[in-house]
This record gives structure tokens, sequence and C-alpha cells, in this order.
């Protein structure tokens, strides 16, 4: 399935790298380097998935992740993180996240958990959509 998703990282060559290996499994990448250009790229075309680094400049990515979850609540996010994400790590707004990936990464388990919050999320919209 291919995908569109939104990497927003400041680590450049980390994130330029993982888009690099996404669009060569087919799928349509658009990078940012910070919340506020994260947030922008949603506004102006929403991807099927959005990856977010915990840590940025600026608008840091769990609060991101909380003003795009308050305008679009069925988009799926995948935060990643270079710390250990532990239960009760006060990231309260992590559990509104299908994901909290930990780098370095395993590309297939990356490439995994996308395609299942993709996967779960259309499943979803289709249950809700067939009670309409």
């Amino acid at each position: 399935m291919a995908l569109r998703i939104l990497l927003a990282d400041d680590e450049k060559d980390f994130v330029e790298t993982l888009a690099e290996r996404l669009e060569l499994r087919g799928h349509s990448v658009r990078v940012v380097f910070d919340g506020l250009a994260a947030l922008g790229a949603v506004a102006e075309e929403t991807p099927d998935v959005v990856v977010l680094d915990l840590l940025m400049p600026g608008l840091s990515g769990d609060e991101v992740l909380h003003r795009l979850k308050a305008a679009q609540p069925d988009l799926p996010v995948i935060l990643l993180t270079g710390h250990e994400v532990v239960d009760d790590t006060g990231l309260s707004p992590a559990c509104q996240a299908y994901a909290c990936l930990t780098k370095p990464l395993s590309f297939n388990v990356f490439l995994e958990t996308l395609e299942a919050a993709v996967r779960e999320c259309r499943e979803t919209a289709s249950r809700e959509g067939g009670r309409s």
C-alpha cells in the first residue's frame, strides 16, 4: 500500500535517509524540520500518517500532536524519540499517538508500524461510515 507520509524531525540526515528508504518502497514522503512546518504541511494536504520527533525546537512533537489531534482526531500519528519512553514519563500527550518508537529505529518495525496505523485508521473509518 503506497502511503502519503509526513516526516517531521530536526535531525536532517536521519529524516532524509528515512524518507529515501520509504520512497524506494513506493511511498510519497514530505519532510519538514520543525513543528510549525509540520502543522502547515498537514493543513496544505492531509497525509495518511504523520511521524513526529518528540523533541524539536520551537513546537515540540507532543505539542504538534496535541494540535493535530484537536483538528483531526482520526489522523494516525507516530512519535519518535531518542529517549526511552516508559509509562508515567509525564508525556501524557503521547497517549494520543498510535505508537511511540525509540531511535535508533528498526526500519522494518517502523514500516510495519506505519502500515498498521494507516490500516487501522481506514478500517475504523470504514466501520463508522457503514453505520451512517
